[in-house]
Formats: structure tokens, sequence, C-alpha cells
């Protein structure tokens, strides 16, 4: 009873030491307040949980979108590391189960002794055998493992689930750049037009003695301006096509678009409140994860300070007479536990810990700069997207003030000697400066709503 009562009391020892080894998981806390810049808000309606079919609603982006998650081979990459990650997790899981080897083997061997009534010279001999090995996971060294790589499958679905968002983000950006680049083409081609109108008029001017040939000459260098800039435009063009082509895993080709006149702003643009960052936008989760799986690394670090309990077992059956393999003469088993307890590895353990619980902290500090980054990103699409609403009514004035000047200064160069063709010339400038300045605009504009989207996390 004595030895019973001693056996128990080692156990429960050993179960509370074991449970101060290992300590459970907590989320780092993090100050988010002032997250965002000037926006403080309670309301916790945030656009990250539109899916991206009902926050981009052309038709032919949707298209574009669907195969670039569909055919992406970054998305694809990132699928193998989760395959990757989760065989890791099965081998974790499995490591609980003992280690089962079987062995089947004939030996042929020659004797240099007397047996018997004369001298022996070879023998033959007959092995099989299945062995099993065991830890016993005293210390939490295998939950900690297992708990370290469910950490890493989470991170890395994180991480996919971030490159998924990153690739609708730049198809979208790349479809609205090509949009405003056909708008901006199309501005220049009927500006290319229109000037070479205004050659014809001066000409018609010179012959009726109301404008002199430098009028003529500089009418004729103001439609080669235009004519300049627009190959500008369609290599723009052509080099954007080819960049969205890669995004969707096709060779480079024309992509089939809309036009910027249909294109309607998503309504209902909240960001929501800082803390969802760590609820929907992927790579802060993936940075969490990081972190969690260095601190059941550091866990596992902690354990080789202890002592490992292993059972080994073996059977089977050895003989050097095959006829008596399968025999009670020839069956064998044996059972061994034992301890191992390190005491001196050069220091390899503490040096082991020490690495662990570096890269602990490194992760800390990485979660809490992409915390950082996400809530920067956030406050600047915020603000990218009201600076460019704020545009609007002044843009709209600017071009029907310049639209007037330039039919004003028209009129002006056929019935006044005061007007010259640099006033023309002037607000003919201005205008096209200012349409271009119109259609960057609300490039800007639809830039900051897929930066926004982007930057809550948006699915």
């Amino acid at each position: 009873m004595t030895h019973k009562r001693y056996i128990w009391l080692l156990a429960l020892v050993t179960l509370a030491a074991a449970c101060r080894i290992t300590k459970p998981y907590t989320s780092p806390e993090l100050d988010v307040n002032g997250l965002y810049r000037d926006h403080q808000s309670s309301d916790t309606n945030t656009l990250a949980v539109r899916p991206w079919q009902v926050f981009f609603t052309d038709t032919a982006l949707q298209r574009l979108i669907a195969r670039g998650i569909r055919e992406n081979l970054d998305l694809r990459i990132a699928m193998q590391r989760i395959v990757a990650a989760q065989a890791a997790l099965k081998q974790r899981k499995l490591a609980f189960l003992p280690d089962v080897n079987a062995n089947a083997s004939v030996k042929q061997s020659r004797l240099a002794f007397p047996q018997g009534y004369g001298l022996i010279t070879s023998a033959t001999q007959y092995d099989v055998n299945v062995a099993a090995s065991w830890e016993a996971d005293i210390w939490g060294k295998l939950r900690s493992g297992k708990k370290a790589a469910q950490a890493a499958l989470l991170g890395t679905v994180a991480a996919q689930q971030a490159v998924q968002s990153s690739l609708v983000s730049d198809i979208a950006a790349a479809y609205y750049s090509l949009l405003a680049l056909d708008q901006q083409l199309l501005v220049l081609q009927q500006t290319l037009a229109n000037r070479g109108e205004d050659v014809s008029s001066m000409k018609e001017l010179k012959a009726s003695g109301i404008v002199n040939g430098a009028a003529v000459v500089q009418s004729e260098a103001n439609q080669y301006a235009a004519a300049v800039a627009i190959p500008d435009v369609k290599r723009q063009i052509r080099e954007t096509e080819n960049a969205l082509s890669v995004l969707l895993a096709l060779p480079p080709g024309p992509i089939a678009r809309g036009s910027m006149a249909g294109q309607q702003l998503p309504q209902g643009l909240s960001a929501g409140v800082p803390a969802q960052l760590l609820q929907y936008r992927p790579d802060v989760k993936a940075a969490e994860y990081a972190f969690r799986n260095a601190f059941e690394n550091t866990n596992i670090a902690r354990t080789a300070f202890y002592p490992s309990l292993n059972i080994t077992a073996a059977g089977g059956f050895t003989s050097f007479d095959f006829s008596k393999w399968f025999t009670d003469a020839g069956l064998f088993g044996n059972v061994v536990g034992g301890l191992t307890q390190p005491i001196f590895n050069r220091g390899l353990n503490k040096a082991r810990l020490t690495t662990a619980q570096a890269k602990q902290q490194e992760a800390l500090y990485n979660f809490s700069k992409t915390m950082l980054t996400a809530g920067k990103e956030v406050s600047d699409a915020l603000y990218s997207l009201t600076s460019a609403g704020e545009k609007k009514e002044s843009r709209e004035k600017q071009l029907a003030s310049l639209e007037k000047a330039v039919d004003f200064t028209k009129e002006l160069l056929r019935y006044s000697s005061s007007t010259n063709y640099t006033d023309v010339l002037t607000s003919e400038q201005n205008l096209l400066s200012a349409q271009i300045g119109g259609i960057n605009d609300q490039w800007q504009e639809w830039q900051a709503v897929i930066a926004l989207y982007r930057a809550l996390g948006g699915h």
C-alpha cells in the first residue's frame, strides 16, 4: 500500500509540474485607439463583410475576377502551401501514436568455434519481429507541437485569403486603370479632330486676312501635340492589358471591358472600428497565427529540459532452424521503459529556448507592425476617398468655364483684332489638361475605393 501511495504522489507531482512547464496561449493585447487617423466611429458596420460580387458590380469585371480566383498562379501556390500545412498538422496528430516497425531477415554467418562434435563453419538465422516505441507526453511537448501546427495551418489559410483579397484588388485596379486610359484616349482623339478643324479654320481666316501665317503654324503645332500624346496612352493601355492578363493566368492579349461613364461607386463605404481588423483582415490574422506558432515552439523548447519517458516493446520469432521458427523455442518478446534526462549537452537546450523566445518576440513585433500598417492603409484610403470627392464640384465648374473660354476666344478671334491665336491655344491646352485631370479624378476615386476594400480585408 505504501508503494502505491508513493507512485500516486509521484504521478500527481509530475502532472502539476507539467502544467507549469507549458503555458496556455492568450492573444496579445494591442492598443487600437486612434488607429484610423481623424476617423473616430463606434459604428461596427464595415464593408469588409461584403463579398466582392456585391462590391464590384460591373459584369465584365466580375468575369475577370472570377477567372483570376480560379486560375491565378499566386493563388494556386498559396493553396499548395495549405496542403503542405495540412500534412504537417496530420503528422503532429499522429505523433501521439506509437511508432511501429516490422522486420523480416535471413542472415548467413560463418562460425569459427567448435560446437557439439564438430566445427560448424556456417549457420543461417531466420528473424521476423515487430517493434514499437511510444513517448509519453508528460510535459505537453506533443500537445504544443500539435497546437503549433494548427496555428501554422490557420496562418497559411489566412495568407491564402490575403492573396485572394490582394488579387481581387489588383484586378479591379487594373480594370479601372484601363477604363481611365480608354477615356483619356477618347478625349485625345476628339481633341485631335477638333484641332484638325482649327487648322482648317485658321487657313480660312488667313485667306480672309483676319490672322497671319503664325496662327496657322501654331494651330498645326497644337494639332501635332495632341497626336503625339495618343501613342503613349495606347502603349499604357497595352501594358495594362498585358499585366492584367498575367493576373488572369492568360497570355498577353486584349481585355473585354465596359466604360468609365457607366460605373457607379458602391454606397455605404463604412470602415467600421479598428478592432475589426483582427477579425476581417487576413494578413493581420496570419501575423497573429505566426505569433501563436512561435509561442507553442517556445513551449516545446521548455520541455527539452525535462526527462522524457519512452516505452519500447518488441516481439517475434528467431531461429537457426527454419522448421523451428514458429515454435515456443523461437518466440521472443520484451518490453522496456526508460526515462532520459538531459544533463550536459553543451548548452544546446538553452540555445534552443533562447532562439525560440527571440522568434516569439519577433513574431509579436511583426504582429504589432502589421496592425499599425493596416491602420495606416485604412486611414490613407479614407482620406483619399474624401479628397477625391472634394474635387468633384470644383472640377465640374472648371471644365464648364474652360469650355466657354475656348468657344469665346474662337469667336473673338473671328471678329476682334485684339485676340490672337495664342489665346485660343492657351484656352484649348487648359481645357485638355482639365479634361485629363477630371478622368484622373475618377480614377483616383476608384483607387481609394479599391484601397479601402483591400485595407479592410475585403472578401
